[in-house]
């Protein structure tokens, strides 16, 4: 480097990248002067001034990592660093002298930016940015660039103090540290567990987005809080002392381990999560990662699970009884039979009689023999239900559907002291049922109807039919019983669900199904004055081609 005089550049401020330059006055030159023992003796101050000279000179060319030289007004070079030689390429005795355009690629050249440059350094005082150069060698670099209007004592401008560092790979290596964060942050994101980063007093500094869904919070309203505004109120009032301990004592309760632990969202509402939780330290701090995983899908799926195992039982228990049932309905069947068989010879033994007592049994016989061979009916069209064959869908006529079941449902209702209440519709209805299966239905009803009565001191069976909505009818059996808890009510036709001491509990299963089958709907009602009423529905016949009415 070749100092000329007092135009020199020279390193101010504690960083490196905040140097400026400056050119030393003759009022500094005669201030140092001044301290020293010679006074205002012009030769002690040249003697200063060259000192100083020296020393800024050796300053500025021990900043090797900086390019520092100074442009005259025009913008050529008058002094170059060692700095500049090694980052620019450029040897002093070649670039002495030059315009400092050389240094600025092409299309900026083209632009006119270095003079725009010096005129806004002339402007302002100093500019400083980060823009592209280029080096002897032709290849460009990344450079941080200040430049310093410098100015005597009149005012007058003297030139311009530039100095360039090379951040080329300072930039890469940042660039690589936001990519290497960018793509972390987006591995986090997709993780379907929240995380959660804390210090050791519990501060939350990190919230990922998936811990946003879990807990219902926004980031925002969490990073900076403590922990346990995450946790119910047993848990938040242990947690700090967790982390007091384990700061002294060094006892672990949840680090390292995972747990199952209880965790409560924004709205209050509380959940089991499964938490894992890890430690490190970074620059002598403690931090601490949670990861979370909400467990209530989990819980609610393993619920149903159970639900869906009872059901299996269930059903196992109900295809048995089917099985059993069909069996019995073919057993059944033949004593039926036979009991009908030896009313009808019964009968024909007594013939036509003139005793009235004779005959008053001869017509009894008659009926029980009539009922014998309903009830095989009844028990042929079970088998058939259960073992799924045709069900036999006709055009019924309502009334008499009813008339029927209820004539054998109520068989020793009246020796029980209860007394039976018949609404019809108004007008005859036609429905589309299999007769046998809703008759079977109301049998089953009126009969536990019956046995609820059998301790209550008013007994009224109620049997109606009504238009319950467009296209179907309703059928109601009511009794004056004790009545049947709401709870009770609403699992009654449940498989194995009875009041009954020794009931199965498959009767009103059976109904259902029926009724179900037949696209109806059954339930059960309480009744104000006490008692249950049980309603179905059926579905209105619709005459079509090929339909008969029995």
């Amino acid at each position: 480097m070749s100092p000329a005089g007092s135009d020199q550049c020279v390193e101010q401020g504690p960083h490196l990248h905040d140097l400026s330059l400056r050119a030393p006055s003759h009022r500094t030159a005669r201030m140092i002067a001044s301290q020293s023992p010679h006074g205002t003796d012009p030769q002690a101050v040249a003697r200063g001034d060259a000192a100083l000279a020296e020393e800024l000179g050796l300053l500025i060319d021990g900043a090797t990592t900086y390019a520092i030289y100074m442009l005259d007004p025009r913008g050529r070079v008058t002094i170059w660093n060692r700095g500049a030689e090694r980052i620019k390429g450029w040897a002093e005795a070649a670039i002495i002298g030059r315009n400092f355009a050389i240094f600025y690629p092409a299309d900026d050249i083209a632009a006119g930016k270095p003079a725009a440059d010096l005129a806004r350094a002339h402007r302002d005082g100093r500019i400083e940015e980060e823009s592209w150069r280029v080096r002897k060698d032709g290849s460009e670099f990344l450079a941080h660039v200040t430049i310093t209007a410098l100015h005597d004592d009149a005012g007058a401008l003297r030139g311009f103090g530039k100095v360039i560092r090379d951040i080329t790979h300072e930039k890469a290596a940042e660039a690589a540290i936001v990519r290497r964060e960018h793509h972390l942050r987006s591995i986090l994101n997709t993780v379907p567990d929240a995380m959660i980063v804390m210090n050791e007093n519990g501060i939350v500094a990190s919230f990922s987005a998936a811990a946003e869904l879990v807990f219902g919070y926004a980031a925002s309203e969490v990073i900076g809080q403590n922990v346990a505004m995450l946790m119910p109120q047993v848990e938040a009032r242990d947690h700090d002392a967790h982390l007091r301990k384990y700061r002294h004592t060094g006892e672990r309760h949840v680090i390292g381990n995972v747990r199952l632990e209880r965790a409560m969202r924004k709205g209050g509402e509380t959940f089991p999560i499964e938490l894992a939780v890890g430690e490190a330290s970074i620059a002598g701090e403690r931090i601490f990662t949670g990861f979370i995983r909400d467990l209530t899908n989990r819980h609610a799926t393993e619920r149903r699970v159970q639900e869906l195992q009872s059901e299996l039982v269930h059903v196992s228990r109900v295809s048995a009884m089917g099985t059993m049932a069909s069996t019995l309905a073919h057993e059944i069947n033949q004593p039926l039979t036979a009991i009908a068989n030896y009313l009808e010879a019964t009968r024909a033994m007594i013939d036509d009689s003139a005793d009235p007592l004779l005959a008053d049994i001869a017509e009894a016989l008659d009926l029980a023999a009539a009922q014998s061979l309903r009830a095989g009916t009844i028990v042929r069209r079970l088998r058939a239900f259960v073992d799924g064959g045709d069900t036999g869908f006709r055009n019924e006529a309502l009334d008499l559907l009813v008339e029927e079941a209820t004539s054998l449902g109520l068989l020793g209702a009246h020796e029980a002291g209860i007394a039976v209440v018949n609404t019809a519709s108004p007008s005859p209805v036609m429905v589309r049922v299999d007769r046998i299966q809703i008759q079977q239905v109301l049998v089953n009803l009126i009969r536990n109807a019956i046995h609820a009565m059998a301790a209550s001191p008013v007994r009224m069976l109620s049997i109606a039919t009504a238009s319950e909505r467009e296209g179907w009818m309703q059928i109601t059996v009511a009794d004056t019983g004790s009545g049947i808890d709401s709870d009770v009510r609403a699992r009654l036709f449940e498989a194995f669900a009875t009041t009954k001491e020794d009931g199965m509990g498959l009767g009103l299963s059976i109904c259902r199904t029926i009724v179900e089958a037949h696209g109806g709907r059954i339930w059960a009602d309480g009744v104000a004055s006490g008692g249950t009423a049980f309603h179905f529905t059926v579905p209105l016949a619709a005459l079509q081609e090929g339909d008969t009415d029995d």
